[in-house]
This record gives structure tokens, sequence and C-alpha cells, in this order.
């Protein structure tokens, strides 16, 4: 199980046994990460922790990690197995995004946690024989290959919503641990399956007017994000045009020259991204790079389409496969990553995923009552508190993967998933949507200066409001025309687009605010590997596709004439799911 984990050269691996409780565990690690060095011990050396994350409290678990040849020094509030010792809610004062196993040989118990939000993700199967559980279900597929088989609901949520959600995976009988568990085991057997956090708990906080939610926000803000840059490796920022990292670079204050900044970039021009990081970059005396998702990850995309398959199991679409390349480029410029992910999902009420309806004829009739009930799921949810959506829902099963895939290269922090920072945003008043407010004044009182520099949509705090509406107004215009001229491109559109091709009039729109192109690039540059795995033999008789229909989705969509990348997207997926975990059993 564990080597079937170590997805790196750069990877640490270990294994510790208790036979007397019923308890193997092994692990992966990244080197010279916070958790490189498990198992943790306390001084009796009759508890052990193994640890996966990191943990944000008050002093940095980071430094009590590299202390002590593997163990915690007694004192801080930080250290997650002196908090166990101390505290009888345990794992419930842990800030941070984690998951980890408490061996007490004392109290003859282990205690399998994770985070509240369960981003940290661990996955688990309940055999008669044993419990398997692992970070990730391929591992549990290498002991119990018996299991290598796909879970309808599951497939039929990945298809319209391009995740899994709640507590299940890809696969059929392997379950993700639900967020906010401490589950105990005795003798190697489940004794309680305890729930130490649940959304209701900050639901139920009585709301705070309009000045006092916003300093409130601020006062916590600007007091955890130092957590988020301490530890003994290189801190970098992936920073965008947008607000939230924007809010990061205002409040942190780094040295000169100490914070690596990068973008990722087009290959058709300068985005706004591009152009407003470097400008962003440059007044905090920071070095910029620009990391382009160009034709080098072209020639490599097979490559990357299978990796990120394997790595995340289904739980993201095969276009992120750019998001494991720029990972691999991030981490030669710095191994942990500050992100502004979250932000807006959080603070301002962003949804970033919806269903989407697949080609009527595409899919096989047993397969769509399932693709149809994620509908009806989705709608569900989207009736929860939005706080509780955005956080504890869309980040856990949306974001998840993504976050997966960058974490098998660096580690990733986002200071908007801080325990503190979201509990706060749960008391916003009611009655203001107050999102994008909130934190362009967040921005300002971090640096005045920042108050007045518009953001990749044009949106700014500047004295002309008439040339700041004109400019918001043109960006915008770009943003949806280059929509238009992506994936989101309507098929009668596409087919006067394929009648004027000769114009190419996706170079007017292109680049300006995205930099993955998969509309084209599927037409042309990765035509060879679309028409190599979706009309190989083995694809086209897979019994949940329609031959007919997938061929024509190609055909159309390589002729030009035809927009299907949004399905191309799903069965290129679906298609190498299918040859790495199935078909290998």
């Amino acid at each position: 199980m564990v080597e079937t984990l170590r997805h790196e050269a750069f990877y640490e691996t270990g294994t510790w046994v208790d036979e007397s409780l019923g308890v193997y565990v092994g692990w992966v690690a990244r080197k010279k990460s916070v958790c490189d060095g498990m198992p943790l011990r306390n001084e009796r050396e009759d508890i052990a922790l193994v640890f996966s994350g990191e943990e944000y409290s008050e002093s940095s678990v980071d430094r009590h990690l590299k202390e002590g040849n593997g163990k915690f020094p007694t004192d801080g509030p930080s250290n997650p197995l002196h908090s166990y010792e101390e505290d009888p809610d345990f794992p419930a004062g842990l800030n941070g995004l984690f998951h980890g196993l408490v061996i007490d040989r004392t109290r003859g118990i282990a205690t399998l946690f994770n985070d509240r939000y369960g981003m940290h993700r661990l996955c688990y199967n309940e055999a008669k024989e044993a419990f398997y559980f692992a970070s990730e279900a391929k591992a549990i597929l290498a002991v119990r290959p018996e299991l290598r088989a796909l879970n309808n609901q599951s497939v039929g949520e990945f298809i319209s919503l391009s995740c899994v959600l709640q507590d299940r995976t890809i696969f059929k009988d392997i379950y993700a641990l639900p967020a906010g568990s401490a589950w105990v085991f005795k003798n190697g057997r489940i004794e309680n399956k305890h729930t130490y956090f649940k959304p209701l708990e900050w639901e139920q906080q009585a709301p705070l007017d309009q000045e006092s939610y916003y300093i409130e926000l601020r006062n916590v803000f600007s007091r955890n994000l130092r957590r988020y840059f301490n530890g003994t490796e290189q801190v970098g920022v992936a920073l965008t045009g947008g607000l939230d990292t924007r809010a990061v670079m205002a409040w942190h204050k780094a040295p000169s020259g100490s914070l690596p900044c990068y973008t990722f970039g087009s290959m058709v021009r300068e985005s706004q991204d591009v152009a407003l990081a470097r400008r962003l970059a440059r007044e905090y005396h920071q070095s910029h790079h620009v990391i382009t998702v160009g034709h080098e990850f072209l020639s490599k995309f097979p490559h990357y389409a299978e990796r990120t398959v394997y790595l995340t199991e289904g739980s993201v679409d095969v276009y992120r496969s750019s998001d494991l390349y720029v990972s691999e480029r991030a981490r030669e410029i710095a191994p942990v990553k500050i992100v502004g992910t979250y932000g807006s999902e959080v603070v301002a009420n962003a949804v970033m995923f919806k269903p989407s309806a697949p080609p009527f004829d595409l899919f096989d009739s047993e397969l769509l009552p399932y693709v149809r009930q994620a509908e009806d799921t989705y709608s569900n949810l989207l009736k929860e508190h939005p706080v509780t959506f955005a956080a504890f829902r869309q980040s856990p099963w949306y974001h998840q993967g993504v976050l997966a895939l960058e974490q098998s290269q660096l580690t990733v922090r986002s200071p908007y998933l801080d325990r503190d920072f979201v509990r706060t945003v749960f008391r916003a008043p009611r009655e203001t949507a107050h999102g994008r407010d909130v934190r362009l004044r967040l921005i300002g009182d971090g640096d005045p200066a920042l108050r007045q520099t518009r953001t990749d949509r044009g949106l700014a705090n500047g004295r002309n409001r008439l040339s700041a509406a004109m400019t918001r107004g043109f960006l915008e215009f770009t943003f949806k025309a280059e929509y238009a001229y992506d994936y989101g491109m309507p098929q009668w559109i596409a087919r006067i687009d394929h009648a004027l091709s000769r114009l190419h009039l996706e170079r007017l729109f292109l680049g300006r605010h995205k930099f993955l192109h998969y509309r084209v690039w599927y037409r042309d540059a990765l035509s060879g590997y679309v028409q190599q795995i979706l009309l190989d033999p083995l694809a086209l008789s897979r019994p949940y596709v329609k031959r007919k229909a997938l061929v024509n989705i190609v055909q159309g969509h390589l002729k030009g004439d035809r927009n299907y990348t949004s399905a191309i997207h799903k069965l290129l997926t679906l298609e190498v799911l299918h040859r790495l975990f199935i078909d290998a059993g």
C-alpha cells in the first residue's frame, strides 16, 4: 500500500506496527516537508502519532516537527500530540487541513481523524478481516483488487458536476472519511464513529452588524496570516490579478526579495493575470515568474493526462492536467505555495461548479438516471447556508481533487480556510451582500496604495467612476467573449466560426483572461491523442457510452463545426480511469 502512494523520488516513506493493538500504518511525505519524520512520540513512548497535512495554531507545527528527532516538545498549542493528551475534545482544537492516526497504548485505542472540512482526504473500506484506510483509494485497491469497480452514482455525479459528492469515491465500496471525524478503534475494530464538528455549530452563531463584522474579519485575517508563512522551506505565492492573493500581499509585508511570486500564463498573449501580478510583485519588490502552459505541455499531454487521472482517481477532469504541469514548475521556485483559493468562495459565496447536461444521446439509458440524480442532489445542497456550501461541500468535493494534484508536488496553503476566518464569515450580516466590498476594504486597510489598482475584471476603488466603469465593461466583455470562444461556444456559433475559420477569430479573444484553450487544443494540437484514445475499439465498446454518438462527437469537434469540449473532458477522463484502475485488475 505504501509503495502505491510513492509517486515521486523526493517522497520519504515509512511504516509503524503495533500488533497488540492490531494497528498497521504507513506513510509517505515530501522530503523536508512538515511531515517528513513520522511517527511522532511523546516522552513516555506510550503515545504515537502519524500526521499528514499542516496545523496552523498560534505556534507553527512546522517548528515542532523539526525539533527533538521526531518528538514534539511538551509545550506549544500547535503540538497535535500534546493536544491529544491535554484536550478532551481532540482534534476539535486543531486548525488546518490534515488527517492522522493516534495510537494510545495506555488506553489501548487508536483514533483515526481528519480536518473539519474533509479536505485532506482519507479513503476507507470496511472488510470482515480488517479496516483498510489510505489517503488514496488506489492503495486499498492494491490489497483488495476485487474492489476494482465503479460506483454508478459517483460516475453520474462526475459526468454532471466534474466531481463526486458526499462521502463516496468513484469506486464501489470505497468511501471517504466524513469531515470532522475522530473514529476510535480497539483491537483493530471500530468502537466509535465519532464526529467532533458539524457546520451547524458555526451556523448558529449570532450575526454581527456590518462594521463589527468587518473589524472582526480584518483582525482575524491579519493576525493569523503570518502563520501560513512559517517554516524552514521557501514560500512562494501563486499571484493573480484578483482580490484574494492581493489581500495576502497587502497584509503580509514580506521583506524585499524574500517571497517569489509566479503566475500561470497563456501561450497566446499576456493575460490580465500576468500583467497585474507582475506589477504587484514589482511594487512589493519581489521576483515574479510566468509559468506558461504552452507547446511543452501540449507535447507531453498524454503523460500529464494519464498521470492526473492516476493521482486523483476520477475526482477531477483530465483538463486539470495543467495543474500538475504548473505545480512541477512551481516546486522549482518554492516548495510551499500560498494561494488565494477559497477566498471568493467563502467570503463572497462564489459557486464554482454546477450541473452540466451531457449530449443527450451519448450515455447509456442505465447511466442517465444517475446523472439526473446528481442534479437533484446538487439542488438540495444549494439550499444550505451559503458558507456551509462553500467551505464544507464545494471545497472538499469540487476543490479537493485539484488540491491533491497540487500537493503531489508541493505544500499548498490558503488562509481562507483558516478555522477562525471561516468561523467569523459565518457571522456576516444576513441582509447585506458583503462579499466583494469587504475584500476591497480589507485590501485598502492593508495597503492604501492597492485600493486604486483594478483587478483583472476591472474591480477597484478608483476615484474616476466613469473610467472605472468603462474599463470594467470592456474587461467583462473580453472575459465572456473568451469563454464563448473556448469551451462555452454554442453549437450554432461553432458552425459560423468554422465557416470563417480562415480569419482565426479566436486569436482576438483567447489568452486575455485564461491560460487553457482546450476547445482549440482538442481540435488541433491534441486531435491525434483524442482520436487515439476515444476511437480505440476498447473505448467504443464501453457499456455506458453509445458508439455512434461518441464517434460523431469526436469527428464533429475535430472538424471544427461543433464544440464538444466538456464532453471530451469527461470521455477522456473516464476512459483513462478504466484503463488504469478497472482493466488493470
